[in-house]
């Protein structure tokens, strides 16, 4: 089993995009897993590949102003990671009573129409967060019987799967982490939907795509605001997107970028301060 250094960074004032922009960079440093929490981010990388100036020099250039921050790094010995996951991070989650979202290893989880495995391997998207249950919320709600649809920056590839399941075709998955992108292509095969085409890169992927019914993007709010103009481009008039990763004070911002490409608000849903919101293309 691999030894881990794990890298903790507690960072005040702390919000999703640093903790967002923090993994990203330490990624391309070769970090290999990260849980955010509302005072900074765990990260972990094997033992082999770790080099503390690197972090320091990641931590001095991350965005965003003036931060308090503050780095730590503990050694990690080899232990079954599944375990770790199943202990620690990702217990199986029930949306609604009718979808179920849980890993190969769960043994003991409930019933439910649509059941959805998810090997994560340390990475985003179980379920467990806000604004992926918000928008797992509206796909149960939407007619999905032989829509298109795009989900940009789809992490483990879990919208997209439930969308596949209630009928959504084609559908497409981009995301811009190779990591990411990886496991979802294995998601997607695990879960028995490997005509979902998964894409590697961002919203430069979509000029090259057929406008689809459905856009969903749960990103975040500086991510969705720079690149609206594309994703209303891919939305077909009469379309819905379905926007989330930011919180209720931010949707007037969202509202407004996309006020300027056509789409216009359709309703809101929140949740512990975050919110879904869903626009339609005039």
């Amino acid at each position: 089993m691999n030894d881990y250094i794990e890298t903790r960074v507690d960072m005040t004032p702390c919000d999703e995009v640093a903790t967002d922009l923090l993994a990203d960079a330490l990624c391309e440093i070769g970090y290999e897993s990260f849980v955010p929490d509302e005072n900074g981010l765990t990260a972990y990388i094997r033992q082999e590949s770790a080099d503390e100036c690197a972090v320091d020099e990641v931590v001095k250039t991350l965005p965003g102003g003036n931060r308090d921050i503050r780095v730590t790094h503990t050694f990690v010995e080899g232990r079954d990671w599944n375990s770790e996951w199943e202990k620690n991070y990702f217990q199986p989650i029930v949306v609604n009573d009718r979808c179920v979202i849980h890993s190969s290893f769960h043994t003991d989880f409930p019933k439910c129409r649509y059941d959805i495995v998810i090997d994560p391997k340390m990475a985003f998207g179980t379920g467990h967060h806000a604004t992926t249950s918000l928008i797992i919320a509206r796909l149960l709600d939407s007619d999905l019987q032989g829509k298109s649809m795009i989900d940009m920056g789809t992490g483990t590839g879990i919208l997209a799967i439930l969308a596949a399941m209630r009928g959504a075709s084609p559908v497409t998955a981009i995301e811009i982490d190779p990591m990411a992108h990886e496991n979802a292509v294995e998601n997607v095969e695990t879960n028995g939907h490997p005509e979902i085409k998964v894409l590697l890169g961002d919203a430069a992927m979509l000029g090259g795509l057929a406008p689809v019914d459905l856009f969903v993007a749960n990103i975040n709010r500086n991510v969705i605001t720079g690149d609206i103009a594309a994703y209303a481009k891919a939305l077909m008039p009469g379309g819905s997107m379905l926007l989330s990763g930011f919180y209720e004070e931010d949707v007037p911002v969202v509202e407004a970028a996309a006020a300027k490409h056509g789409l216009t608000p359709d309703g809101i849903s929140t949740r512990d301060r975050w919110a879904c919101l869903r626009l339609k293309k005039l």
